[in-house]
């Protein structure tokens, strides 16, 4: 025995044995992630990696258009359907029951899984045209259906599926476990789509129903539709409101929920209680008539009903909202218009809605309806808050009982004279409430100057999640 072996086996190494042999499959199917990652954030990737990625597929019996950037999805499960069981469900496989990996499948699953990533996140810079639209959409269905879930469903905020229910391997998995990042790629993929449509022709799309109605609606796209409503006819602008509609659908139907968790006020017990069945107070009519107990025959006898009040003190309260319409604020126009239609709808709460540039607009009379309130909306141009402010101080009859909201990023070339206005509001009586944005996201930029000002007045600016307006309307007007 040598003196190195001796070593070894005092290190407890078995005698004769040198380091263990690298698993082929584990080295091929890091040539696919290393070729994936290279694509994905680096151009000019090594040739060597392509070449050696050719290798394997053919190898493994796959196609070589999986390594092809132009082609999609749908054409290679054109040419090989039996590679579509395959594709669904990709990314969230199942465990094997005795813990074991087949790595030569997970080779396998690690080149599909590059071909749907690449199509769908290596998106090519420059415009691109309806065509290339579509069959970017095709492949993120297919990437929808690998995570587990139906095509549209994350794009659509509504995932499912077992990429949902989280139903991954966790570490060593043969394709990367995305389930518990679905939530993340939903918006991600809405985010891409929306960078695509900004950069083709989106009239010829609107004019295509087929395509129209594949559109994921989002503020990006409702935006541009907004900014070009006067340029379509037709076809396209049917399509374009049908967008929009299904985006305000969507949007009111949330804020809708987080409005109706609110009391509706104080109970008012100055009101008779309505004497029907469903206000029947029964465990305090039981308490009450206990004295009424017979022991003999075990029977209550009740001499009085008792019933819940259900009458709250409401008062007769006038809520104007004041949006700046110019090209930095189109979500907070798109949000505001739609809580304004939702406030307009509870009892006992009077409505009005302007929106400004550098000329105001009331939109008062389709305040209930989000839809035809936006679609006579004129995104874009200067701004100046004092016309706006001509349009709402007459609205203001009675200060106790009104709330003033103004949605702005308060850039204003007449700072000074549209303070001095908010300041009369204030000290009028009124509630003043500026908001510097209302967006889902939360980002929004406020003038510092108008900032600070505010902070002073004691109205400091409201800034962040639509929440937060939801939550401050709520305390004010309920």
């Amino acid at each position: 025995m040598t003196q190195d072996s001796t070593q070894d086996n005092a290190q407890g190494a078995p005698v004769g044995t040198g380091p263990a042999a690298p698993d082929p499959q584990e080295n091929r199917r890091q040539v696919l992630y290393w070729r994936l990652l290279a694509r994905l954030f680096d151009p000019e990737e090594q040739a060597g990696l392509e070449s050696a990625s050719l290798a394997v597929v053919e190898d493994i019996g796959l196609p070589p258009a999986l390594l092809d950037p132009d082609a999609s999805v749908d054409s290679v499960v054109q040419r090989h359907p039996e590679l579509a069981a395959e594709l669904d469900g990709l990314m969230t496989p199942e465990p094997d029951p005795d813990g074991s990996r087949d790595r030569t499948a997970e080779v396998r699953r690690a080149a599909l899984a590059s071909k749907v990533l690449l199509n769908v996140f290596a998106t090519r810079p420059g415009e691109i045209t309806a065509g290339q639209l579509a069959r970017w959409q095709a492949d993120a269905d297919w990437l929808e259906r690998a995570l587990g879930c139906k095509p549209g469903e994350l794009r659509g905020g509504k995932a499912g599926g077992r990429a949902a229910a989280g139903n991954g391997t966790g570490y060593g998995a043969p394709t990367p476990d995305l389930s518990r990042l679905v939530p993340e790629i939903g918006p991600e993929l809405g985010a891409i789509e929306a960078g695509l449509v900004q950069r083709m022709r989106l009239r010829e799309v609107l004019a295509d129903p087929r395509l129209a109605a594949r559109l994921t609606p989002s503020m990006s796209l409702v935006e541009q539709l907004l900014r070009d409503k006067d340029n379509l006819s037709g076809v396209a602008l049917a399509n374009a409101k049908s967008l929009i509609k299904r985006y305000v659908d969507e949007v009111a139907q949330v804020l809708r929920t987080q409005v109706e968790k609110a009391t509706v006020g104080e109970l008012d017990r100055s009101v008779p209680p309505k004497r029907v069945f469903r206000n029947l107070d029964l465990d305090r009519t039981i308490w009450k008539n206990l004295t009424n107990w017979s022991p003999e025959e075990e029977r209550l006898y009740v001499d009085r009903l008792y019933y819940r009040h259900t009458s709250r003190k409401t008062t007769p309260q006038r809520l104007i909202v004041v949006v700046d319409q110019s090209g930095s604020m189109v979500d907070s126009m798109v949000n505001c218009t739609i809580l304004a239609s939702i406030f307009a709808g509870l009892p006992k709460v009077d409505v009005h809605l302007i929106a400004y540039d550098t000329q105001a607009l009331d939109l008062t009379p389709w305040a209930h309806d989000p839809f035809e309130t936006l679609l006579r909306t004129k995104l874009g141009g200067g701004t100046d808050g004092t016309v706006a402010m001509a349009l709402a101080q007459p609205k203001i009859a009675e200060p106790r009982n009104t709330v003033v909201v103004w949605i702005s990023d308060f850039y204003e070339w007449r700072g000074q004279e549209l303070y001095d206005s908010f300041a009369a509001v204030h000290r009028s009586g009124a509630k003043f409430i500026p908001v510097g944005s209302v967006t889902s996201s939360g980002r929004g930029s406020v003038n510092p100057w108008f900032r600070e000002r505010f902070k002073d007045l004691g109205t400091p600016v409201i800034s962040g999640h639509i929440k937060k307006l939801v939550h401050e309307l709520k305390t004010f007007l309920t």
